[in-house]
């Protein structure tokens, strides 16, 4: 075999692994894989500003597309830590990323050198593996069971640490005789499916809990048909939303105490059975297990067992990839339904689709400040169903999933669990590099933007186009929200006068930070809107700025400053805290117009 080294190696196993869209910064303890990179030259690589961004850009690539798995480099120490939080980020919701970081060498290791540290221990919490290479014949395997194990089971994000002098080592490698491994994933049963239906069809007000599983699968297609074949409708979690579009007539809305609809929980609270397929019964999901739970019988489909009775143990659980199951329970239910023996649940959606027409929230305000609510529905009316939205945490995120519309899978992409403030701008990037030409749009709040906003240079650099929206109240929103019940407002604004931005108008006067400036000064263009009416015409220019420039675009909506956002402790118990919709005039972007 040939004689290369461990790097080139790395490398050509990269391009045959499919994994060649790479982001990070360079370093002593990692140049020799950037050496490597550029000889080989069919690993395109995005510079980003900050070591942490570029984790988030992995990310953000791994969960733009179906297969894709992003890689984010770094050299040793604090690149290593920086890339923690991208590697919680996506451990936390089973998203695929490889983050491989230079080391020092392997006689140093334990002598304190400069800027090592032990990256393995560090990172074993939030990876499905996390190993220091210390013997150069391990790197292809190291490398070989890393992508296999980010493909089986629950997916998930492998740190791969590389001493300096490993990736200098020569070893004895022959590309043409690597191959991937097969990906492990559990199988539903027949036996199984069967069961599942037993119980779902017991029940008179059945519905399918669509979790993050089903969109990892790439099994949407095969969920709205077993929901199509049954007229049992769905209730998507945050994570799979987009699984069956917006507007499909068995899309019952969401369920939770924050991103819900109002419909979605009704829905929920009248069913009797439940199967949740690829979930994880998260708590923003369930609210009160005691309510969540009364009166229904529960079937549990995940790829990892371990979830399975991890928040409550359910009638019958199943330990099966989301795909896997879909197909099986098809096939069962297209016999049932021949045979005549599946119950008709068409009267049961036709309810929850009534329900969808008649409890929505009012979202047309001509309040000046601007109310969050109309961001949305001029979002609703200026993008269409072909966009991909991008958010992470906060008010922001809350009221964009209680109004914003979402199509298809893959279409909301979101950090669901970790929830880690500056994600978005980063994580938006990666997604534009994994959908090219496609419509992408972020929205933050304004402190989810400022807290990585360096790396809109990244987007100028490396001319990544998509639309920003950044609601703007000079806030920590959601933390002021919840310390309501401490009886305070405590060190949450970021309201300042600032003497550098006099040409403000009155009502941006006050606000602190002008992103208009900062994004400007990154290389991006940006587009202040102050009223209701400016909004067409903001996004209007926002796209042609877009398209011309091919840079990001902001567009900063000044909002009032203290808005509450509809939320609860119970499904039963959900606060709204503005006037609800009454005529269809009030929510003219609902998916249904509001009836009666």
């Amino acid at each position: 075999m040939a004689k290369m080294r461990a790097v080139d190696a790395i490398v050509a196993i990269l391009e045959k692994e499919g994994a060649t869209e790479t982001f990070g910064l360079p370093g002593a303890a990692i140049n020799p894989l950037y050496s490597a990179m550029k000889a080989h030259g069919g690993i395109r690589h995005t510079l980003a500003r900050h070591v942490e961004g570029a984790s988030h850009m992995a990310d953000g690539y791994s969960r733009a597309a179906d297969g894709n798995i992003g890689v984010c480099l770094g050299t040793s120490g604090p690149a290593g830590t920086d890339m923690v939080t991208g590697l919680y980020a996506s451990w936390a919701d089973s998203v695929p990323i490889l983050c491989i970081t230079g080391q020092a060498p392997l006689a140093k290791l334990h002598k304190e050198d400069f800027q090592a540290v032990d990256i393995e221990s560090i990172a074993a919490p939030v990876t499905k593996m996390s190993m220091t290479v210390k013997e150069p014949g391990q790197v292809p395997g190291a490398f070989q069971k890393a992508f296999g194990l980010m493909r089986s089971g629950r997916p998930g994000p492998v740190l791969l640490d590389l001493p300096f002098d490993v990736q200098l080592a020569e070893i004895e490698f022959d590309i043409d005789l690597y191959e991937p491994l097969e990906a492990a994933r559990p199988k539903a049963t027949r036996k199984q499916a069967e069961k599942a239906l037993d119980l779902l069809f017991a029940g008179r007000h059945p519905l399918i809990v669509a979790g993050g599983g089903i969109i990892n699968a790439g099994a949407s297609d095969k969920l709205v048909e077993l929901a199509e074949l049954l007229s049992i409708p769905v209730i998507p979690t945050l994570m799979a939303w987009g699984a069956i579009p917006d507007n499909h007539p068995l899309m019952a809305g969401m369920v939770g105490i924050q991103t819900s609809h109002r419909y979605g929980n009704a829905s929920f609270l009248a069913s009797d059975a439940v199967i949740g397929i690829g979930n994880r019964w998260a708590n923003r999901h369930t609210g009160g297990l005691d309510t969540y739970r009364k009166g229904r019988t529960f079937i549990h489909v995940d790829i990892d067992p371990t979830q399975i009775g991890r928040v409550f143990a359910p009638d019958l659980g199943i330990a099966s990839d989301a795909g896997a199951a879909l197909e099986m329970l098809l096939e069962v239910a297209r016999e049932r339904k021949a045979a005549g023996t599946a119950p008709d649940y068409t009267d049961w959606a036709a309810e929850c689709t009534a329900r969808k027409g008649s409890m929505q929230r009012k979202t047309h305000f001509e309040n000046v400040p601007l109310k969050p609510q109309r961001v949305y529905e001029e979002m609703n009316t200026a993008f269409g169903e072909d966009t991909t939205y991008v958010s992470t945490i906060g008010l922001s995120q809350i009221a964009g999933a209680q109004m914003l519309h979402v199509f298809g899978p893959r279409r909301w992409i979101n950090a669901g669990q970790a929830g880690p403030l500056g994600w978005t701008v980063p994580a938006a990037l990666g997604v534009v590099r994994g959908k090219p030409g496609q419509t992408v749009v972020a929205l933050s709040g304004d402190y989810d933007f400022q807290f990585m906003i360096e790396e809109l240079a990244v987007g100028a650099q490396f001319k990544l186009p998509y639309i920003h929206v950044v609601v703007n109240n000079s806030y920590l929103g959601l933390i002021r929200q919840s310390q309501r019940g401490f009886d305070m407002d405590y060190e949450v604004s970021l309201a300042f006068e600032n003497t550098n931005s006099t040409d403000s108008s009155a009502t941006a006067a006050g606000y602190g930070v002008d992103h208009i400036k900062v994004a400007e000064g990154l290389g991006c263009k940006a587009i202040r809107v102050e009223r209701p009416d400016q909004f067409p015409a903001a996004f209007a220019k926002a796209k042609e700025m877009m398209e011309e420039f091919q840079v990001p675009v902001i567009v900063e909506a000044i909002l009032e400053r203290v808005t509450n956002i509809s939320m609860g402790s119970e499904l039963d118990n959900m606060t709204e805290f503005e006037g609800l919709a009454e005529s269809s005039a009030d929510a003219p972007t609902a998916i249904l117009a509001l009836q009666g």
